[in-house]
């Protein structure tokens, strides 16, 4: 059975104690709650400047909330305090020129529907599972 959470003073910071790893080139994820296949997870993602991830599709929605710094995809740039929901059938690419930190709650998973060519890059020379 799943347990109860909360998290303290999310919103001033507090997501720097948090403990994340890597999750795709440039992005770093702490998962909050692991739902697997069929249930909702929860995680924040921290995106060096720069970093992205590719074009996908939405299984179900996806309910982004900038922590920090801000987050742009094809319909904008969302900044600090600004929530962004993306229904299930939607596709975007996301990116973050200056850096930024994410709270995201996601139904299902995504699927990539376009590597960009830094990952290809890695899974050919083999640096990437």
């Amino acid at each position: 059975m799943a347990e109860a959470k909360a998290l303290s003073k999310l919103l001033n910071g507090g997501w720097r104690d948090l403990s994340f790893a890597p999750f795709r080139a440039g992005v770093d994820m702490c998962k909050l709650v692991d739902g697997g296949e069929d249930e909702a997870s929860v995680a924040v993602l921290r995106y060096r400047p720069g970093a992205s991830v590719p074009l996908h599709l939405h299984h179900g929605l996806e309910t982004v909330l900038v922590l920090e710094g801000s987050q742009s995809d094809e319909r904008g740039c969302y900044r600090s305090g600004d929530v962004v929901f993306n229904p299930a059938g939607t596709t975007h690419s996301v990116w973050s020129e200056d850096g930024c930190v994410v709270l995201i709650q996601w139904e299902r998973p995504v699927e990539i529907l376009e590597e960009d060519a830094a990952q290809e890059e890695e899974k050919v020379a083999g640096t990437s599972g």
